[in-house]
């Protein structure tokens, strides 16, 4: 028997020491609800972890900003919206300025409207912002949408300049081939004379003229003219016309004729002088090549005006609708990715939860059996302790 050293009592208060560790262990392990306190409870699985945590705030994170895309695309449709709106209007009044029915009274109210549309285009197109950025003005370009938890896991967003010149509402222009009138031919009294376009008027009026006397000096012949008998005096005569218009006789009909001739070419020369107009017959004339005319911002001054401002509008139409199915399209696109990281957070926090968090139920049992062992391992040291009591029989 020895006092020095009770080696049982160490014994047993080793173990109770090595006991009341691990129950302290298990007690901050249900106190904290997590496996892994500090490294030293799991190093590899604390690394593990730590990464799953970072992958799943930055997915919710990323979920986070695939919802501010939705809703900045949903701002921008809906200045889209309008600017729809405003070009169907400008498509019906194109249509009706159109018709030539209107008086140019009619048209300058329908111009009014016109102006006033294209004008709200520019201005939703400058004022249409989304966190104080703008959207429709061409600045929002190549942007990068955030939508996930590691470097470069974006999706690139761009939205055209809407307003009134991109939209080809502010050049608006047309091509027509200009037509004309051209003179071909001079006619009088079944007569013609060939109109050259290379001189003036008052040279093909002479030359006219002067092509109608000869014809006339032709046309007008002796047998034109019949023998009349005069039955006082008894002699034969021919019946014409002096240059004065007036009824005379001629012995012959070479003389009536010439003279007839003289007062034809009178009466021609002074028509073509006095009505030069009247006998000329012109046909159309179609230039070789288009001419561009220029209309400007949208307009109904007239038929052809109407036309290009009525085309320019639907190709506007077209272009919008073209954006807002992109947009439509990108945000189909962002709700599934949302839907998608929601999911991946979800599986990720799933597993970092079976690294990371204790297992309540497995912990109690685990607690338990330390606490009964920390009692027995109590009672063991109070019994240990009490064996060397019986050296002090000994000494009496």
């Amino acid at each position: 028997m020895v006092v020095q050293h009770n080696l049982t009592a160490m014994n047993a208060n080793r173990q109770l020491g090595i006991t009341t560790g691990a129950q302290a262990k298990s007690s901050e392990k249900l106190s904290s609800g997590y496996r892994i306190n500090r490294a030293g409870d799991d190093a590899a699985g604390l690394k593990i972890s730590e990464k799953m945590r970072s992958q799943v705030r930055g997915l919710n994170k990323a979920s986070s900003n695939a919802q501010d895309g939705v809703s900045l695309i949903q701002t921008a449709e809906g200045a889209l919206n309008e600017a729809h709106s405003i070009l169907q209007r400008m498509n019906e009044l194109s249509v009706q300025g159109a018709n030539d029915t209107n008086q140019s009274i009619d048209r300058d109210a329908i111009n009014q409207e016109l102006d006033a549309l294209t004008k709200e285009l520019d201005r939703i197109s400058e004022t249409t912002q989304f966190n104080k950025q703008n959207l429709l003005d061409g600045t929002f370009a190549d942007k990068k949408l955030q939508v996930g938890a590691n470097t470069n896991q974006n999706i690139a967003i761009s939205i055209d300049n809407m307003n009134a010149a991109s939209l080809g509402l502010t050049n608006i222009s047309y091509t027509t081939k200009e037509t004309g009138t051209v003179p071909t031919k001079v006619t009088y009294q079944g007569m013609s004379y060939t109109y050259d376009a290379a001189k003036t008027q008052a040279s093909n009026k002479l030359l006219a003229t002067s092509a109608f006397k000869k014809q006339i000096s032709t046309n007008v012949i002796d047998t034109d003219f019949a023998k009349q008998y005069d039955s006082e005096t008894g002699s034969v005569y021919y019946n014409t016309k002096d240059i004065n218009g007036n009824d005379v006789r001629k012995e012959t009909a070479a003389s009536a004729a010439k003279l007839l001739a003289s007062y034809d070419k009178k009466v021609a020369s002074n028509s073509i002088k006095d009505g030069f107009k009247n006998y000329v017959t012109v046909s159309t004339n179609v230039a070789t090549t288009d001419k561009d005319v220029q209309v400007g911002r949208p307009s109904v001054a007239d038929y052809n005006a109407a036309n290009a401002t009525l085309s320019a509008v639907q190709n506007a139409i077209n272009k919008v609708s073209t954006q807002r199915s992109a947009l439509g399209a990108l945000q189909n696109r962002l709700e599934h990715t949302i839907a998608n990281l929601d999911n991946v957070s979800e599986n990720t926090q799933s597993a970092e939860s079976r690294i990371r968090d204790t297992d309540m139920a497995s912990e109690m049992v685990e607690y338990s059996k330390n606490n009964i062992l920390a009692q027995a391992g109590q009672s063991m040291l109070a019994q240990a302790n009490q064996s060397t009591q019986g050296v002090l029989s000994l000494l009496q």
